[in-house]
């Protein structure tokens, strides 16, 4: 079985461009510079915060690449890994015929590979339409987050004609042209979902904090109210009373 077969291969050796700061253009002559010193790698660009988050450490992989066993998406895959995984990126990415445990169920191992993985992308190309593999894996990723932000479909030599009608309300990213723009494209889709989800995780636990110091005020103030000041209860005399007593005086 090809599955098998597959499960055996390495983890490919991740290279990439070198790059002097925390930068996902794809142009060479960004990440390099001639009247740069060569000394610049103590003034590198710390890595966003968001990229050593708790959060994003709750799941094992940033991004899951679904695709077929045809040779062509296969490659396909490999290459969008290999600079995803490479530096500045550095995203966890899930290949399943690479990561899957050896002798393990596939459907059972892709199933928990889609739960611990942030976002899914489905490399979709006339070959990955006609295997019924594909498919399954397709429709277990649209249950994991249906109508969610964590799906990113991928066309390679697929018309529009034929896109899946299950993903019709998802925006593709077309990889039949500038491939290097795509792959950063699909980088930034990754960092932007991992970085909102710090903030809306920070925008909560700071809710939560406010939710409970106004509960404590409130019962603070609570208690000052069923508990009198003793002092301005024993000398506070209303101003009339006052008056009658200087009258009898």
């Amino acid at each position: 079985m090809m599955i098998l077969r597959t499960c055996m291969e390495q983890k490919p050796k991740v290279t990439g461009p070198s790059t002097s700061s925390f930068s996902l253009s794809s142009s060479p002559s960004s990440s390099s510079s001639s009247s740069s010193p060569p000394t610049t790698p103590s003034k590198l660009q710390a890595p966003p915060s968001f990229l050593s988050s708790t959060q994003r450490w709750t799941r094992q992989y940033d991004l899951l690449v679904c695709h077929s066993l045809a040779d062509s998406d296969i490659e396909e895959a490999k290459r969008l890994v290999s600079f995803l995984e490479a530096s500045p990126c550095s995203l966890r990415c899930f290949l399943w015929q690479r990561d899957v445990c050896v002798g393990g169920a596939v459907p059972t191992e892709f199933c928990q590979a889609v739960q611990e993985s942030h976002m899914q992308a489905l490399l979709i190309t006339p070959n990955f339409l006609q295997e019924e593999w594909c498919k399954y894996m397709m429709h277990q990723v649209l249950a994991e987050g249906p109508m969610s932000n964590r799906l990113i479909p991928l066309i390679k030599n697929l018309p529009h004609s034929q896109y899946p009608h299950e993903l019709k309300f998802y925006i593709y990213i077309n990889l039949n042209y500038n491939t290097d723009k795509a792959y950063t494209r699909i980088s930034m889709t990754v960092f932007n979902y991992l970085e909102n989800l710090v903030k809306n995780e920070r925008a909560h636990e700071h809710s939560m904090d406010s939710s409970s110091g106004a509960d404590g005020g409130e019962a603070s103030s609570g208690a000052d109210e069923l508990i009198p000041d003793s002092d301005s209860a024993e000398t506070s005399i209303p101003v009339e009373e006052m008056h009658h007593v200087d009258e009898h005086l």
